[in-house]
């Protein structure tokens, strides 16, 4: 494992590069097992109040959703070894003794690679209360919620992790639906996956909230042509073990090449467009979230795969401009 580039700033977020698994041959340099992996910031809240690390699961992801960059390309899971590396390099790199002095400590499964269809995931979450000293650990897991490659399966057995591993609610869980209409949801997130239905009764299970369990998040970014029913939520999901997150469409290459417009405008005063006051009056709690827009311009937004981004004739103008931020593992520019 060696670390090929970095990205970004101190303040607000940057972005890791590392080839896990050195290639051979003529084809040594073509971005197989390379992984990206992130530290960010939520300013004006410092390191020792918030640090969030994005790791990834998988060389690129089989899953190919319409709005992510890591889609294509796929390598293969990574090893409990390749996971924990990534969080291990951080930590150590900010504070080498291995103690996390943070306040909350969140460690997200979200980056390249869809966790579910990786059972060393189960093994890293397991791993990682053991391998810090870091007294505000939480840990985060986004998932389409895959059907096939045993994602049932690791499912039960993440209850199982949480209950042992994160209690006291130091554990958030993410369905990424972004659409309710079943059709349109197939478009964007085009593989076998569980039902609105499924996902609703697996959500009941999963968050035992009498005992302070955390509640399950359903994560829409609204593009336009991708209805959100939110009776239909409603109907499906309950306000007092489920809650609402509302983030933006981020500009990446792919959703630039499919001609998805978001929903929601970070640049306006009123970006949710009615949303967060119709799920409201639901009864859900809502989180409306929008980063700091320069993380676009980074690549650090879930999802974003800088490598496709750097050899994309048609990047976005408001993300991927990483020329000025591009260092190699020595630090020369």
């Amino acid at each position: 494992m060696r670390m090929v580039a970095e990205y970004g700033r101190d303040d607000l977020a940057k972005v890791y590069v590392a080839q896990m698994r050195e290639q051979e041959g003529a084809d040594s340099n073509d971005g197989r097992h390379m992984v990206e992996f992130v530290e960010s910031l939520q300013p004006p809240n410092p390191r020792e109040k918030k640090w969030v690390l994005i790791v990834s699961s998988m060389f690129g992801c089989p899953i190919k959703c319409k709005m992510c960059d890591a889609g294509g390309n796929y390598s293969g899971r990574m090893t409990v070894e390749e996971i924990m590396y990534q969080v291990d390099y951080i930590v150590r790199r900010r504070h080498p003794n291995g103690r996390v002095p943070s306040g909350k400590f969140k460690v997200q499964f979200a980056r390249m690679g869809e966790p579910v269809l990786n059972p060393a995931v189960l093994d890293a979450l397991r791993r990682l209360p053991e391998a810090f000293d870091a007294p505000g650990l939480y840990a985060s897991l986004s998932t389409v919620a895959p059907r096939g490659g045993g994602g049932p399966e690791f499912l039960d057995e993440l209850i199982e992790v949480k209950n042992d591993c994160y209690n006291g609610g130091r554990f958030q869980l993410q369905f990424s639906i972004h659409t309710t209409d079943e059709e349109k949801r197939d478009e964007l997130i085009p593989a076998k996956k569980l039902s609105l239905q499924e996902i609703a009764e697996y959500s009941k299970r999963f968050a035992d909230v009498e005992s302070g369990d955390r509640k399950a998040t359903l994560n829409f970014a609204p593009a336009e042509g991708y209805p959100i029913d939110v009776g239909a939520i409603r109907k499906l999901f309950d306000p007092s073990w489920s809650i609402i997150k509302l983030t933006p469409l981020n500009p990446t290459v792919r959703s630039r090449e499919e001609a998805l417009t978001s929903v929601i405008d970070p640049h306006i005063e009123d970006p949710s467009k009615g949303l967060v006051d119709e799920f409201k009056r639901c009864g859900y709690d809502v989180i409306l979230s929008i980063g700091e827009l320069e993380e676009n311009r980074i690549g650090s937004n879930c999802g974003q795969f800088i490598q496709r981004a750097m050899n994309s004739e048609d990047r976005p103008g408001e993300s991927y401009e990483l020329d000025r931020y591009c260092v190699d593992a020595s630090g020369d520019r």
